[in-house]
């Protein structure tokens, strides 16, 4: 019988590992926890559209990935047959979300990646125009405060010259860069695929469910190909697979005994 959990587990392995795999073997993919490389383009984002930041499938559905994934899952669950429409369901969706805002918002302060990137070394810093790297205290970092040096003329001294009007966003780099993106593209096609299977397990569907059976397939499709991408192009290999083990303990989350 089909099970369209394991086939996703196996996909989202194999794209993982491969894309990995050929990024260590072509040199591929940037360091993003290098400080003098995060801030730049890509060098093969000349040749490689996918290597650029500003691809399509990064800005406007990477970026917003728990949303994409918590409107499948919604579309999927009000179509389904009443008998299939339980609150468990919904609880197992609200414990995947709980689990993206703590590894990735925050965990009673700074997020589980923040902690990580701080307690493997990382640092705080700030961009300049001209390259340089300015090392600036952790809290405009956890913060996100954006400086410039008229609001923080106490990060930036004298003898620096910046154009008028610049301001920079801080970021934490060094540390272990947990990939952000193979954590949450890895939870949400394991996610998705788990609630499919409560609907390839009903019938009759109604043509309304049909069509969010397809289009959560279809969503899996993309976060699978965007899993390649990501692991072809970004972060180092131990990142990626520290953000693909992450990516399978929030969903480990979601299949606790209290959901049966």
């Amino acid at each position: 019988m089909f099970n369209s959990r394991q086939v996703a587990f196996t996909a989202v392995t194999l794209a993982v590992s491969l894309g990995t795999s050929y990024s260590i073997i072509y040199g591929t993919y940037l360091d993003t926890s290098d400080p003098l490389l995060a801030h730049l383009a890509h060098p093969l984002a000349k040749t490689d559209y996918w290597a650029r930041k500003s691809n399509v499938l990064n800005v406007y559905f990477i970026k917003k990935a728990w949303g994409w994934t918590s409107a499948a899952f919604m579309l999927l669950w009000a179509t389904s047959n009443p008998a299939a429409r339980s609150l468990s369901r919904v609880v197992q969706w609200l414990t995947a979300t709980a689990c993206w805002l703590t590894f990735t918002t925050w965990f009673f302060g700074p997020a589980v990646i923040d902690r990580v990137i701080l307690a493997s070394g990382g640092e705080c810093f700030v961009p300049l125009p001209s390259g340089e790297l300015i090392t600036i205290p952790t809290d405009y970092c956890l913060t996100k405060s954006t400086v410039a040096p008229s609001s923080h003329p106490d990060i930036f001294t004298s003898s620096l010259v910046l154009p008028e009007g610049w301001s920079g966003i801080p970021r934490l780099r060094r540390g272990h860069d947990v990939s952000g993106h193979i954590f949450l593209l890895t939870m949400s096609i394991l996610f998705l695929a788990d609630q499919l299977s409560i609907s390839l397990r009903s019938s009759p569907t109604s043509i309304r469910h049909k069509v969010a059976i397809s289009a959560n397939i279809a969503l899996i499709g993309i976060w699978l190909f965007a899993s390649i991408t990501t692991s072809v192009y970004f972060h180092s290999p131990f990142e990626k697979l520290t953000g693909y083990a992450l990516g399978l303990v929030g969903f480990a989350f979601t299949q606790a005994s209290v959901f049966s």
